[in-house]
């Protein structure tokens, strides 16, 4: 039976680039879209930044 192990460098560079650059920027964009949030809440808003923490929590803990 074959092991599918997860391997960090079974992925192509410029994936790696993207997610770097990601990793980056998706702290200021969070910010920016929780002070929009506060200040006007739509739903758009709401579901925008839940998609911002799910990336931002997938990347600090290596998931994607």
């Amino acid at each position: 039976m074959k092991r599918n192990n997860f391997h960090k460098y079974k992925y192509r560079p410029w994936f790696i680039t993207s997610r770097r650059i990601a990793a980056q920027l998706i702290v200021p964009f969070s910010i920016f879209q929780f002070i929009r949030t506060l200040f006007l809440p739509t739903v758009l808003d709401v579901l925008l930044l839940t998609i911002f923490l799910v990336i931002a929590v997938s990347l600090y803990f290596d998931i994607l």
